[in-house]
């Protein structure tokens, strides 16, 4: 019955997309869409009109004023910052936020998504995430941390609001 080849047409389908993504991905020189949460931000930047990062580790794509971070998310609207590695002092950590993680990154993009669209999209600048963050990341600093020490970090959704520009909203 046609109910029971649909889901081996609609397999066969998703496998030769799937195929698709990692070639055009290749001719487009963006990397590994199937990396992590690659391919969201591919999506993004395309669909902001930004310029995807051509590697995997340092800026996720460059707007006009140079590299930006891309911080995508569904449900509600939120940012997370994982995996920050944990300095000798206090002083050491600021510095490495700034000047190695964070603050290096002029504009930072949070996107919500429904399904596989952009529902919404907010520019944050680095200075403005790092007066959220940093009070975030010292105390998380200065208490003690599991098996995993590094650090992690969320802006909420009133303070993307409320500190961001929106600059993209689905119809």
């Amino acid at each position: 019955s046609q109910s029971t080849n649909q889901p081996m047409a609609t397999q066969a389908e998703w496998l030769e997309t799937f195929s698709k993504l990692q070639q055009l991905s290749n001719e487009l020189g963006v990397g590994d869409c199937f990396n992590y949460n690659r391919g969201r931000e591919i999506h993004t930047a395309f669909t902001l009109g930004l310029t995807v990062s051509d590697t995997l580790s340092g800026a996720d794509a460059y707007d006009e004023c140079g590299g930006c971070e891309l911080k995508s998310t569904i449900g509600s609207l939120k940012a997370t910052y994982n995996g920050i590695s944990v300095q000798s002092n206090w002083d050491e950590q600021v510095k490495y936020i700034i000047n190695d993680k964070i603050g290096k990154y002029h504009n930072h993009y949070i996107v919500r998504y429904d399904g596989a669209e952009i529902a919404e999209a907010y520019r944050l600048s680095s200075d403005d995430v790092l007066m959220i963050l940093l009070p975030k990341i010292e105390r998380q600093f200065n208490s003690p941390r599991g098996k995993d020490p590094r650090i992690g970090v969320t802006i909420t959704s009133k303070e993307i609001k409320t500190y961001g520009e929106l600059v993209y909203e689905s119809n």
